[in-house]
């Protein structure tokens, strides 16, 4: 890679992740990613916050990695079942807030005197 590429890559907006979040996002182990710092294959830079140390790598070539180490499909079924899992969990508190709202309803209706009938 050229050194101008480079800094752009660290410097722009969600093109970096921590070691952590690549271990969360893409299920790898910090193991893994070192291999694949000692291959070449990942660049990294050591950060810190609040006296904890971590590495920061360059997302797009983690998700390179992924792709080599477990197959183009596997990142795509990973995004879909996360997404389904938000899709599931939006439901499942919309199904929450609509029975709240229906018994809500029905004490309004009561109060008020004349039920409605559905």
């Amino acid at each position: 890679m050229d050194s101008k590429n480079d800094d752009s890559a660290w410097t722009k907006k969600g093109a970096t992740l921590s070691n952590k979040s690549a271990q969360k996002e893409f299920g790898l182990t910090f193991e893994e990613i070192v291999e694949g710092i000692r291959a070449g294959k990942l660049q990294y830079r050591e950060n810190s916050v609040y006296g904890s140390p971590f590495l920061r790598l360059i997302r797009q070539e983690v998700e390179a990695l992924v792709n080599e180490k477990y197959g183009k499909d596997y990142l795509k079924k990973k995004h879909l079942k996360k997404e389904l899992a938000e899709v599931n969990k939006t439901l499942r508190q919309l199904k929450s807030q609509t029975l709240s709202l229906e018994k809500r309803k029905a004490e309004l209706l009561e109060l008020l005197g004349n039920p409605e009938r559905d």
